[in-house]
């Protein structure tokens, strides 16, 4: 038998996913009986929440009409009108291409792919998704994260995204509503941010896949939809607002000056057709979500709504927490005033309690700050639960390690 060992690209090495791999731990807990309370995973369709009937009984009809095949490679056209009337609605104008991708990941990555070298580099947003971060890694990218302010709502910095802006900048990612914050970016920071764009010619990439699930009467601006000469990747899907994370369906919408887009749009079209195409059935079930009743909507946003105050009424009980209010999709990124490390602190709580959260570390951070990730899609008896179990461990926590007291 041989002993040589086969190597991995070095490309991944420094890919991690926080959200599935702290479910290592988690299973290894679980194993000894206790009672696991899981606020890791943003699957809706884990509690009590449901897509839309009409867009399932769509995506039925066209399997049992044999849409089974590959379909065309930026998705079939009903699809796409229906994305462009979304996006019309949405206030996207100059648009030159739609195409429908495997979750608005593949969406994001194709878009990312097509357009940064080797050894550049794109802004992304701190805290933010981790998919970027594992994007640029891939690409053997350099890492170039701008940090949102806590203190102003996790708004974008925009004077730390101009001093982070250098000559292999391609681009700036803006997540909005935010995961893992639930911050939803105002008007006047999307202008500047669309500005500052313009000004250095860089593409903003914006995953707006959250853009429905808004809560206290909040309004969510398209980025695009403020400057239409401005090249802009809008990123969108199923999954989220539409409770089927699971079709993996999402899309990107490419909106600006055509002169300048043409040569990046045909990049992404060449991976487009080489990868054949995105899941086809479900494909059917894109015109009937974005046009047809919204009503899931309604019913889905009250049961968030109560969740998201009773998850910063009772993190913001807890001395050594603090919790910004979110204002759309169902993530809180609450502070840790210790001086330990949020990985500690999250592999101690799920040992302990069962309770699992996503440690800051996984999402990205200040330096020098400790947070950590719930999702607040549990029902509401589930939430008080843990965070009663949190609430108990934190002080028992703060009490045991020394090094780890009360800051503020």
């Amino acid at each position: 038998m041989s002993n040589f060992v086969i190597k991995p690209a070095e490309r991944t090495e420094k890919i991690t996913y926080a959200v599935r791999d702290i479910i290592l731990l988690a299973n290894e807990v679980a194993k000894t009986g206790k009672e696991m309370l899981y606020l890791n995973i943003g699957d809706p369709n884990l509690f009590d929440f449901e897509p839309p009937r009409h867009m399932i009984d769509a995506t039925y009809e066209a399997m049992l009409n044999n849409r089974n095949g590959y379909s065309p490679s930026s998705g079939i056209k009903e699809a796409v009108d229906a994305i462009e009337g979304e996006a019309g609605r949405k206030g996207i104008k100059n648009i030159h291409d739609i195409f429908v991708t495997t979750g608005a990941s593949e969406a994001i990555e194709l878009a990312v792919t097509a357009l940064v070298n080797q050894g550049e580099n794109v802004l992304t947003p701190t805290p933010g998704y981790p998919l970027y971060t594992a994007v640029a890694s891939k690409l053997q990218a350099f890492e170039n994260p701008y940090y949102l302010n806590e203190d102003n709502n996790w708004q974008p910095d925009i004077d730390d995204i101009r001093s982070k802006i250098n000559d292999k900048t391609k681009g700036i990612i803006i997540i909005n509503p935010n995961n893992p914050t639930g911050s939803n970016a105002d008007y006047e920071t999307l202008k500047q941010l669309v500005d500052l764009a313009v000004e250095k010619n860089l593409v903003i990439f914006a995953d707006e896949i959250y853009d429905k699930l808004l809560f206290d009467g909040k309004k969510h601006v398209c980025i695009a939809s403020i400057n239409p000469d401005a090249p802009v990747v809008t990123f969108g899907g199923l999954s989220k607002n539409y409770m089927v994370p699971g079709f993996r369906i999402g899309w990107g919408i490419v909106s600006g000056q055509k002169d300048m887009l043409k040569d990046y749009i045909e990049a992404i079209n060449k991976m487009l057709r080489a990868r054949l195409s995105a899941n086809h059935p479900e494909q059917y079930g894109i015109r009937p979500a974005l046009e047809m009743d919204q009503s899931h909507l309604k019913i889905a946003l009250e049961k968030l709504h109560k969740r998201r105050d009773i998850t910063v009424e009772m993190l913001n009980a807890i001395p050594g927490i603090s919790c910004v209010k979110p204002e759309g999709a169902f993530y809180a990124f609450p502070q840790l005033h210790i001086k330990n490390s949020d990985n500690h602190f999250v592999a101690e709580l799920i040992k302990e309690t069962g309770v699992v959260v996503v440690p800051g570390t996984g999402f990205g951070q200040v330096p020098g700050t400790q947070h950590f990730r719930v999702v607040f899609l549990p029902q509401d008896e589930k939430l008080e639960k843990a965070y009663k179990a949190i609430a108990d461990f934190t002080a028992r926590y703060i009490d045991k390690y020394e090094s780890a007291k009360v800051l503020s």
